[in-house]
C-alpha cells in the first residue's frame, strides 16, 4: 500500500509541475532519488502518450517465471531450480504493456550502481588504503554482480527481438576521462580514467558485446557468422564518465527513450490497441 501511494504522490505532483524538474528540484540529482521512484514517472508518461495501452511496474521476476519462459522456446531448457522462491530483483523493476493477446512484455529493466568514493575522499581530505596513508583506493568487484540480473532478464527475453536493460553507472571506478581533483590543502590528485587501479568498466563491457557505452542498444543486433546468424542481447551501459553524479532528468529522458524504443520493436503486436476506436 505504501509504494501504491508514493506512486500516486509522484503522478500528482508530476502533473502538477509538468515533469520530473517539479518533484526532484531544479538541483536534483542521482543521490536524492532512486530509479525506482523515476520508474513509476517513465510509466506515468507513457500512460500519458498513449492511452489505448496498458502498463504496469512490478519490482520482481521470478526465477521459475524465468525457467518457464525458457521452457517454452525448447524443453530442454528452464529445469534446473533449487531455491522455488529465488527472484530476480533489478534496482528501478521493470515496466511492462499489455499486448494484443494480453500478455505482459518488457519494456524496461533499470539498474543503477555506484562504486569508488575516490572523488568524495579527495574533497574531504580523507586518506585511504591499509595504513591510511594513500590519495586511492584500488576498485572492488562489487559491480561484477550486475552481471548476474542482466543474465537472468536476458534468459527470460530470450524469444524477444529487444533487449531494454539499462545499467547506470556512477562513481570514480566508471571514468571515461581523466579529471583532477584538489584537496583542501591545495594539493591536487590526478584520477587518469585508463588505470587498471581504478577503472571498472572493462569488467561490464562484456554485457554489450564491446559496443558503445552511453548508447541505445535496446534492438537486438543479428549478426551473421558463416552459416550462422547470431542474437545478440546488449545491455544498454550508460556512465557520466567523469565521476560526477546523475541529474534525474537524463535518467528520466534516457529510461523514456529507450522505452519507447521496446514500444516500436512490439509495433505489430500491440498495433490494434494504439489504433483501436481512432
Amino acid at each position: 500500500m505504501a509504494k501504491k501511494n508514493q506512486s500516486k504522490r509522484l503522478t500528482n505532483q508530476h502533473k502538477e509541475s509538468q515533469g520530473a524538474v517539479g518533484i526532484f528540484g531544479d538541483e536534483a540529482k542521482f543521490h536524492d532519488t532512486t530509479v525506482s521512484k523515476i520508474s513509476h514517472l517513465v510509466i506515468e508518461q507513457l500512460e500519458n502518450e498513449f492511452p489505448k495501452l496498458t502498463f504496469r511496474h512490478r519490482t520482481a521476476i521470478k526465477k521459475n517465471e524465468i525457467n518457464e519462459a525458457l521452457k517454452k522456446i525448447d524443453p530442454e531448457l528452464g529445469q534446473t531450480l533449487f531455491v522455488s522462491n529465488s527472484s530476480i530483483i533489478p534496482d528501478g523493476g521493470i515496466i511492462e504493456v499489455k499486448d494484443d493477446n494480453d500478455i505482459w512484455r518488457i519494456l524496461l529493466v533499470t539498474e543503477a550502481k555506484h562504486q569508488g568514493k575516490d572523488i568524495e575522499n579527495i574533497q574531504k581530505g580523507n586518506l585511504v588504503g591499509k595504513n591510511n596513508n594513500q590519495d586511492l583506493m584500488a576498485a572492488g568487484n562489487a559491480i561484477e554482480r550486475s552481471h548476474k540480473n542482466i543474465s537472468e532478464i536476458a534468459n527470460f527475453m530470450l524469444h524477444e527481438s529487444h533487449f531494454p536493460y539499462i545499467l547506470f553507472l556512477e562513481g570514480s571506478n566508471f571514468l571515461t576521462e581523466t579529471i583532477s581533483i584538489k584537496r583542501p590543502d591545495g594539493r591536487v590528485v590526478t584520477l587518469d580514467y585508463n588505470s587498471g587501479m581504478l577503472n571498472r568498466l572493462d569488467r561490464l563491457t562484456s554485457a554489450n558485446y564491446g559496443m558503445p557505452i552511453n548508447t541505445n542498444l535496446c534492438k537486438n543486433k543479428f549478426v551473421k557468422h558463416k552459416d550462422k546468424t547470431i542474437m545478440l542481447q546488449a545491455a544498454s551501459i550508460y556512465t557520466q564518465g567523469n565521476g560526477e553524479k546523475w541529474d534525474v532528468r537524463e535518467m528520466l529522458d534516457i529510461m523514456i527513450e529507450i522505452s519507447k524504443t521496446s514500444l516500436q520493436v512490439l509495433g505489430s503486436e500491440i498495433f490494434n490497441q494504439i489504433t483501436k476506436d481512432k
